[in-house]
């Protein structure tokens, strides 16, 4: 039987992809479950009218990201923490304190996108990896200042 998914499942296909299943498995579990319909001229239609739509916000995306890229690429930026005189950090720079700082020039990168390979524990400049969609990724460095205690 033909059907058209409405919801993703797992070992069989996104939403909006026209699948051939045993009319058994259709019947049973996909159509009730509200996880499919029956494929109709209709669905069909629709199902390829989603499937442009989602091809087109999936083109945007990845302009936006590369853009991103291009923008963030070997871009520095600066960030104060408490630190002792040798130069070690009272608390390592966390992904949250490095996208409230990208936030600050302009940028929006959600801090789960922030990879730090080392913890950064130290004053001084430090590469940071930036994952972003479709696999994109870019560096930015992060310059680590000490600031002086009051």
């Amino acid at each position: 039987m033909k059907v058209v998914l409405i919801k993703n499942v797992q070992n069989l296909g996104n939403s909006g992809e026209i699948k051939n299943v045993a009319d058994g498995y259709a019947r049973n579990f996909l159509i009730p479950g509200g996880y499919a319909k029956i494929a109709t001229k209709d669905t069909i239609k629709q199902a390829e009218e989603l499937e442009k739509n989602r091809k087109k916000k999936a083109e945007e995306d990845l302009k936006t990201a590369e853009e991103l890229v291009a923008k963030l690429e070997n871009v520095s930026f600066l960030i104060k923490a408490k630190a002792e005189k040798s130069g070690k950090l009272y608390a390592a720079i966390n992904s949250k304190e490095i996208s409230k700082a990208l936030g600050e020039k302009g940028f929006s990168v959600s801090e789960d996108k922030i990879v730090i390979k080392n913890p950064i524990k130290e004053v001084g400049d430090h590469e940071i990896v930036v994952n972003l969609n479709h696999g994109l990724e870019a560096r930015i460095n992060v310059l680590v200042e000490g600031e002086k205690e009051k």
